[in-house]
């Protein structure tokens, strides 16, 4: 029986996923300009991190081979293939870190904005190729979500979120 899923198709599979990072990076920058004890802003951090390396994976794995094979479009694939090893590169060192250390938010911060630079070449090049050319985007958008839930049972679940505050919450707390 086929998997039904919540998703037009690939292309908002995976668009869906850069709206949550977006939204955690807001948090995160809310939580550093706040002043959020390390505790949270870490939980947050690898959050991104994982959500982010699942994301690269599905991608690597399944859509941009695809894309690849439908548009011949090398050079493409593989600059979007070098901004995730820059993100990859970030995360490294994010969770080589600790939360106290000098430049652990910097560190954070860099890797969104990596990451938003990445998203909007990705939504105006790639998944505007992808949307032209002859691939199947429903039948494709299955094949992901499938890795997707496999990577994440693998990780034994997505790390944990810590609570959401409002600026004024986080003040309160310091």
């Amino acid at each position: 029986m086929p998997s039904t899923i919540a998703y037009e198709d690939a292309v908002d599979l995976l668009d869906s996923d850069h709206k949550l990072v977006q939204k955690l990076f807001i948090q995160y920058q809310t939580f550093h300009e706040f002043g959020a004890p390390a505790e949270d802003r870490q939980k947050l951090a690898e959050r991104i991190c994982a959500a982010l390396s699942v994301h690269a994976q599905i991608e690597e794995e399944i859509f941009y081979p695809a894309v690849r094979e439908a548009t011949g479009d090398d050079s493409l694939l593989d600059h979007a293939e070098e901004e995730h090893q820059e993100a990859k590169d970030l995360m490294a060192r994010i969770q080589g870190l600790s939360p106290d250390d000098d430049g652990y938010d910097d560190c954070v911060t860099q890797l969104a904005d990596a990451v938003m630079a990445h998203v909007m070449e990705e939504r105006e090049r790639v998944f505007l190729q992808a949307r032209y050319s002859a691939l199947d985007l429903r039948g494709l958008a299955v094949t992901l979500h499938e890795r997707k839930q496999e990577l994440k049972a693998e990780a034994g679940g997505m790390p944990e979120l810590p609570a959401e505050k409002t600026p004024t919450q986080i003040e309160e707390n310091v």
